[in-house]
Parts: structure tokens; sequence; C-alpha cells
């Protein structure tokens, strides 16, 4: 009762002030099975793209993390190729810190954050890691073409999808709409430069 009852004024907080760039919402009426999509940050090798998540939430939640996977394939020292994210917040103490006090728009704004700084100290993919550590302009142009190929042009045919996640976004938020017009007054300064 108290997972449910948190659930739902979670997905309502989620609905009505997403965080930038974030939206969530319920799988086919189940309130245990989540979807959600996060944009690409700018200035990042995955802008433009829209990146969709599978969360699982289980029994014990919120004194167990969500299990959170991308659907999206993307290029990134710390996502695998089934799209485990390898992120201290979905895991348990010891090894990990999820806390009962976190919740899933925090979980979904930190995966969003190490989408733009990965950390390849604590890979799930070796490989990619050092191509990041040793050789990041092979690893950012990898990451692009992977957003290209992945993310922007499979999601062409889902304009729905995107009006949708616009919507919800378009709701009014006062932090998104100053960190809005903080970013196209950098724009501006940039085309006049």
């Amino acid at each position: 009762m108290q997972r449910t009852t948190r659930l739902k004024r979670e997905l309502q907080m989620l609905s009505t002030e997403p965080p930038p760039g974030i939206s969530c919402w319920q799988s086919e009426g189940q309130i245990d099975d989540l979807r959600a999509q996060i944009l690409g940050g700018v200035s990042t090798p995955y802008e433009g793209g829209l990146f969709s998540l599978e969360i699982k939430v289980p029994e014990r939640y919120p004194f167990e993390p969500p299990k959170m996977r991308f659907l999206t394939p993307i290029y990134h020292p710390n996502i695998d190729n089934a799209g485990r994210i390898c992120l201290d917040a979905l895991k348990l103490p010891p090894k990990g810190a999820w806390k009962p006090s976190l919740n899933i728009s925090t979980v979904l704004s930190s995966i969003q954050v190490l989408m733009a700084e990965p950390n390849p100290d604590d890979p799930l993919m070796a490989d990619i890691s050092s191509e990041y550590k040793y050789n990041k302009q092979v690893y950012l142009e990898k990451a692009k073409r992977w957003t290209e190929k992945h993310a922007i042009q499979r999601n062409k045919g889902l304009e729905e999808t995107k009006g949708q996640m616009q919507s919800k976004m378009d709701k009014p938020c006062r932090k998104r709409d100053a960190l809005y017009s903080e970013e196209h007054q950098d724009d501006s300064k940039k085309a006049c430069m």
C-alpha cells in the first residue's frame, strides 16, 4: 500500500513538474512498470537524441531501488549493450547509494548527468571506458553516430510520442522556464559571434 501511494505521488510530480528533458509515465496502466524518456544533453554526443528507458519498481520500493535500463541503444562506458546502467543510486548499500529518500525523478536526473559526464573509473564497458580515457575523440564520434542511428532516425517516425512528451514538458515550470531563457540567451550570443 505504501509503495502504491508513493508511486502515485511520484508519477503526479513527474507529470506536473518533470525535470528538464525528462518524462516518465505508466506503461499499460501498470503502476510498477514505467517508461521514461531522456533527451540527450546539449553539447554532448547524445544531443538531439531521445532515449527510452524501462523502469521496474520492486515490491519493496522505496526500501529497494527501481530497476532501470535503456531500451534505446547508447554508446557509453557506464551502460552495457543490454541497457543496464552502472550508477550507485541504483544499488543498495554497501556497494551502492540507494536510500528510501531518493525517488525515480532523482535517479532519472542522475542518469541524465551520467550521460553528460561518464564515470570511466567504474565502467560496465571496459573498451568504451578505455576509449573515453585515452582516445576521447574516437569515443565522441562513435557515441554521436550511435545517437544518430538509434536515438534520432528511429524516433523520426515517433512524432506522436515526441509530441506527447513535448506537451507534458510545455506545462508551466518556473525552473525549466528560467533554464530555457538562459539557454536561448547563450544561443543568441553564439549567433552574434
